[in-house]
């Protein structure tokens, strides 16, 4: 899926007159280069629950990491649909980017090596994590790893020109 090219279509109900699409791989180094990820879950009740993360978007799909016993994987547990936001905190200029999709549990230890070595990569060596039993393990503690890959992805350019961009995976 890597190789895989989205088509771009704008929305100009909500995008300047002169805006075009926004190409896909803008976004994916966006998603790629992203330091927080914002992931909204629902809990079991139905409300909803919105945390900061770090993750690695990796093999067409973006990788996060959480405690079993943590809000969200609970809710992930009851309910895998999720979304999750990046991009940055201005009107004036940017790209917002909202990936639509199902986290789904990562559980091959090879595909968890690689993974781990791309979170070390990213955010440096306070971020290594060894491999055990099908999750990522560090200072004595257990971290179940998901890959969210996207069924529709949003950009929203911000700036001169404010554009809405749609792609489709599914």
């Amino acid at each position: 899926m890597s190789g895989f090219q989205p088509y771009a279509e704008l929305d100009g109900n909500y995008s300047d007159a002169s805006a075009t699409a926004c190409p896909w791989p803008v976004a994916r180094d966006l998603l790629t280069g992203a330091e927080v990820y914002w992931l909204s879950t629902v809990r079991p009740d139905g409300r909803p629950h919105v945390t900061p993360l770090i993750g690695v978007w990796a093999d067409g799909a973006l990788h996060f990491a959480t405690g079993a016993e943590e809000r969200k994987a609970r809710n992930l547990a009851a309910n895998p649909e999720v979304v999750v936001t990046t991009g940055n905190n201005t009107m004036g200029e940017g790209l917002d980017v909202v990936v639509e999709g199902r986290a789904e549990r990562v559980r091959d230890d090879g595909r968890l090596s690689l993974l781990a070595t791309a979170w070390e990569a990213k955010y440096g060596p306070e971020w290594h994590f060894d491999v055990r039993d099908g999750a990522f393990a560090s200072g004595g503690r257990t971290a179940l790893v998901f890959d969210v890959r996207p069924r529709t992805v949003f950009g929203f350019g911000k700036g001169a020109l404010f554009s809405q961009t749609r792609w489709r995976f599914s």
